[in-house]
């Protein structure tokens, strides 16, 4: 990923973080020079001083053919925000746009053993909604042993993490305050959160 020098993060633990908060990436192999991607959610967790990823293709997949073959990227990419030149002091600037985003590389294992598949699916349920567990653990054990066989599980063992934060760093303090102020007061999500981390940033003294 391109990074600029004054854009670049690299604080493992606010990265790991980061990928555990907007925890639903792209992963991307290829096969015969084509990129393959698939939209999952992923579990984030820390072994032995390496990051680990885990996650599940639907068997039907192809893709999860391939990625014990060659390295996979991951991305995980939220939030972001338009910002407009209207912010800035001089008039010859032009828009741009504020984000947070993570590229993870890694070698892929497949999960062969079902007592992992079925770890996998539990650590997602207790991730994501840990008021279900008692419904999926009442279910039949026929019904979830047919659902086990229709996924594939794997895990993805980290050796590069590069994080962008994009957040007007190059830009003056005065700007900076508009940004955030008019990002503050905004009704979508995604500019509220831009604005939180560009107040981090300002209370760091970045």
């Amino acid at each position: 990923m391109y990074i600029p020098k004054h854009f670049l993060t690299t604080d493992r633990a606010e990265i790991v973080s980061f990928m555990k908060q907007y925890s639903f990436g792209t992963i991307i192999n290829t096969k015969n020079n084509h990129p393959i991607a698939t939209h999952l959610p992923f579990l984030v967790s820390v072994k032995d001083e390496k990051v680990i990823l885990s996650s599940h293709f639907a068997k039907a997949n192809p893709q999860w053919e391939i990625i014990a073959e060659h390295p996979s990227l991951v991305i995980f990419s939220e939030p972001h925000a338009y910002i407009s030149p209207q912010h800035y002091e001089k008039e010859l600037n032009v828009p741009t746009w504020n984000y947070f985003s993570v590229h993870a590389y890694g070698q892929g294992k497949i999960l062969t053993d079902e007592t992992q598949t079925y770890k996998i699916l539990e650590a997602t349920i207790n991730s994501y909604e840990p008021a279900y567990k008692k419904q999926w653990d009442a279910l039949p054990e026929e019904y979830k042993s047919k659902m086990i066989k229709g996924i594939v599980a794997f895990e993805i063992v980290l050796n590069d993490l590069q994080a962008k934060k994009k957040l007007s760093q190059n830009r003056t303090e005065i700007e900076k305050e508009k940004i955030i102020a008019h990002l503050s007061v905004s009704e979508n999500q995604n500019e509220k959160e831009i604005a939180r981390y560009m107040s981090q940033l300002k209370e760091a003294g970045k």
